[in-house]
């Protein structure tokens, strides 16, 4: 199994990711008003400045998870389960260096954001 290497390679981790986390019963909830055709771009932007450091995304990630929790709260349970399927969507697909990177780089960002909206870090 190959490492995630360009951007190809996040498209299609991130499409099977958002299509296994749309129909979770846990957490699909969350993504039913999400249009995949103008999310994967922006949050391959995302991944490919997390991984690669391509200067490609400016936005905050936090804001619009803002917005999703005033519809329905995302709680540290739904961002574990976020977690899981990330890893085990990696898995599926890759291994090495940059794989490994990819999920400690989730893991973090969903405590972070996890603790940003439900804990005393609540601020923008």
């Amino acid at each position: 199994m190959r490492d995630i290497e360009e951007r190809e390679d996040l498209e299609r981790l991130l499409v099977r990711f958002y299509e296994t986390a749309m129909a979770d019963e846990d957490i699909g909830h969350h993504f039913v008003d999400l249009n995949l055709a103008t999310h994967i771009p922006v949050i391959t932007d995302f991944w490919e400045k997390v991984l690669f450091g391509k200067p490609v995304y400016f936005n905050s990630p936090l804001l619009p998870h803002f917005k999703l929790y005033e519809k329905a709260p995302l709680l540290p349970e739904h961002f574990a389960r976020w977690v899981e399927i990330f890893y085990a969507t990696i898995d599926e697909f890759f291994a090495g260096e940059v794989a490994d990177e990819a999920k400690m780089r989730a893991a973090f960002i969903a405590r972070n954001m996890s603790n940003r909206l439900n804990g005393e870090l609540r601020y923008a």
